[in-house]
């Protein structure tokens, strides 16, 4: 009988150059092979869907970080969900769905010594969809549970602000923001997705960083503006994933004994020089607070107590999971990742390379 494989192509996109500010058609490379059979205790998977993050910037550059970069001429690193399709390994059956790091490729092999290293893990799709096992319960959504929890310790009645709204994380944060009593101020870009986080996730305001300045008004700070009113007894959480000029602004806003959340700084990623830090944090000096950043995979162990909760709350109906899915396959991945920087998505970008 004929190998499942025998007919199969793996079609792969490389990293071909270390980008220099904005990513370029010219940093990739595509390339396809054929698939091989796994090894004994390996596993291999067919790509599903994958997950496009603003983390993926970070992990083309060469440097010392919290991973390590991404290698000239390897697979792009990306988390993703896929369905085993040949195994020598008891514990994943043929037709298991999988989560874990497939890259930027059609097909995966993971040979036995990397299943574990690879977050190799089966999912059950009763407790979500392969698209929001890429969200709500995926990376995002655990970078977003965490972040709250663990490093904002949000209590009742207090005042929770979060930059990208709209996007993974941000819808994440909010809710749970929420869920556990506080008021939750998003900002996010233009009025279609400040409308959706307000009336789709309960959010009580949300600031449009876009807005156009009033008449006759000259100098116009949106998000200023928005802090002032919204905010008007200060901030108590700010969940930052975008830095910059909206970090300031949140800054000069915070109450005593504040907590800041650094999970990103899309802002920044392609900044060609040095990263633009805070002006403002004299204000944590004045105010006793506290800012701190976060790195999900710090909490990998503790994942399956948040997906529990918070499939517990998507099935009970108090959180919603948007996905923006672009199709395509590989061939569409680098046009796709560009959506992230210029604010295209709406919800978590999700690339689909399989049914």
């Amino acid at each position: 009988m004929a190998s499942i494989t025998t007919s199969l192509i793996n079609h792969q996109v490389r990293l071909a150059a270390r980008p220099v500010g904005a990513v370029k058609a010219g940093d990739w490379q595509f390339t396809e092979e054929p698939v091989a059979e796994p090894t004994d205790g390996g596993v291999l998977v067919q790509v599903l869907a994958l997950s496009l993050d603003p983390a993926m910037r970070g992990w083309m550059n060469e440097g010392k970080s919290y991973i390590p970069p991404v290698g000239l001429g390897e697979v792009m690193r990306a988390g993703g969900i896929g369905r085993v399709i040949a195994s020598k390994n008891p514990a994943f059956a043929v037709g298991d769905v999988v989560t874990g790091g497939p890259g930027v490729q059609e097909y995966w092999s993971v040979a036995a010594d990397q299943l574990k290293r690879s977050g190799v893990a089966k999912i059950d799709l009763r407790l979500g969809t392969v698209n929001q096992w890429l969200n709500v319960l995926g990376m995002p959504g655990m970078t977003g549970y965490f972040g709250l929890m663990d490093v904002g310790q949000p209590q009742p009645g207090e005042t929770v602000v979060v930059s990208g709204a709209a996007g993974a994380v941000g819808q994440t944060v909010g809710q749970i923001a929420k869920i556990k009593g506080c008021r939750v101020v998003g900002i996010a870009g233009g009025p279609a997705k400040c409308g959706w986080v307000v009336k789709e996730l309960g959010f009580d305001a949300c600031i449009d960083y876009k807005r156009p300045a009033p008449a006759g008004v000259e100098r116009w700070d949106a998000v200023r503006e928005g802090l002032k009113q919204h905010c008007a007894k200060g901030v108590d959480i700010y969940f930052d994933n975008v830095g910059g000029d909206i970090l300031d602004a949140v800054l000069a806003r915070i109450n005593r004994k504040a907590r800041i959340v650094i999970c990103g700084a899309i802002s920044q990623y392609n900044n060609t020089g040095a990263v633009t830090g805070p002006k403002n944090y004299l204000s944590l000096l004045v105010n006793r607070a506290r800012m701190e950043g976060m790195v999900v995979f710090d909490y990998a162990d503790r994942y399956p107590q948040a997906i529990v909760e918070m499939a517990g709350y998507l099935k009970d109906g108090r959180m919603k999971s948007k996905e923006d899915v672009a199709e395509g396959g590989v061939a569409v991945f680098p046009s796709t990742l560009q959506k992230l920087f210029s604010g295209e998505n709406f919800g978590k970008l999700v690339l689909q390379i399989a049914q």
